[in-house]
């Protein structure tokens, strides 16, 4: 047990820091450049929720998920990405010069294309693997190692190729693959300056410099699996006051980073969601301020692209009285 506590210490992702709300709200970039030794991927513990989450969707929905464009070879980002996360994380993942890999916590390793079980291997993961076409056995296993979504990003033509993607936030994957930067984000509300920048942002992401962003937004969702086609559409209860509504509501974030790819011009995106109540997100009256003057700041664009119209004045009530309150 006492071993069992330690990985979950150790694995746990950290808490969002609400540093990273800023206002006036604005739809940007938001990119910094990631420090030496800052890293970038979170193994993912058997019990995890993102586990559970992954392996339902590789199990039921993985034409959604795992995506290529056709002839597209994601093989030197895939080698790139094993070898960061060895490096990282040994403990967790181990792949060795010869292609072997093996995501330890799960007891699957992967050799030449044939999956093998360790003894004590986790059970739940075998159908999502083992029927799988053999070159997806190992972006599935790296799926399932760690609790980041993955895509590449292509500097080349700005687009994103290839895609192992269980756990997007109301976006689906399948009708993104292949497309343009600047295409992908074209139904983004207030998205003058992403599309501007688009060129330039895929050149600095594919350079040598490894970069982070987040986003965040509140949601009546609580699942981590948020594909538009499995989302409940019902709206925000309008019978509801204001700390009802807090109770019924989810502060859902995401941390995005650029793992580069030398030599090919190309970087691995990686993409954790983290999804909490609100209020146990909300811990502090300084969190509560910071959301509360983002949130005050959002155009009509951007609060009706994120199905917050109708509940912004609640929100900001449930925040201005956890203001109030000193927590």
């Amino acid at each position: 047990m006492r071993g069992l506590f330690f990985l979950w210490a150790s694995f746990t992702a950290m808490p969002f820091d609400f540093a990273h709300v800023t206002s006036p709200f604005r739809m940007q970039p938001g990119l910094r450049r990631l420090p030496d030794g800052a890293v970038q991927l979170t193994p993912n513990l058997r019990t995890s929720r993102a586990m559970r989450e992954k392996v339902a969707v590789l199990a039921a929905f993985r034409d959604q998920a795992l995506l290529v464009r056709p002839g597209f070879d994601a093989a030197p980002a895939l080698r790139v990405l094993c070898e960061h996360a060895h490096r990282e994380h040994p403990q967790a993942f181990e792949f060795t010069a010869d292609g072997f890999a093996a995501a330890k916590h799960l007891g699957w390793s992967l050799r030449d294309g044939e999956l093998v079980a360790d003894a004590d291997a986790e059970t739940d993961v075998a159908p999502s693997l083992s029927t799988l076409p053999p070159p997806w056995r190992l972006p599935a296993l790296l799926s399932l190692a760690f609790a980041e979504d993955f895509a590449i990003l292509d500097a080349g033509d700005g687009s994103v190729p290839w895609m192992a993607v269980c756990l997007p936030s109301s976006w689906a994957p399948e009708t993104k693959i292949g497309r343009h930067f600047a295409e992908i984000h074209a139904p983004v509300a207030d998205n003058a300056t992403l599309l501007a920048a688009s060129d330039h942002l895929t050149r600095l992401v594919t350079g040598s410099q490894r970069w982070e962003r987040f986003v965040w937004t509140i949601t009546r969702h609580p699942r981590l699996h948020a594909h538009p086609d499995r989302v409940d559409p019902a709206p925000w209860p309008a019978e509801l006051d204001a700390d009802a509504i807090a109770a019924r509501a989810y502060f859902r974030s995401e941390r995005q980073t650029f793992i580069p790819v030398p030599g090919h011009g190309q970087a691995v995106f990686t993409i954790r969601v983290d999804v909490q109540p609100l209020a146990e997100a909300v811990t502090r009256a300084g969190d509560a301020r910071a959301l509360h003057d983002a949130l005050s700041t959002m155009s009509d664009a951007v609060l009706q692209y994120r199905g917050l119209t109708e509940v912004r004045a609640r929100l900001l009530e449930w925040l201005q009285a956890r203001i109030a309150d000193g927590r």
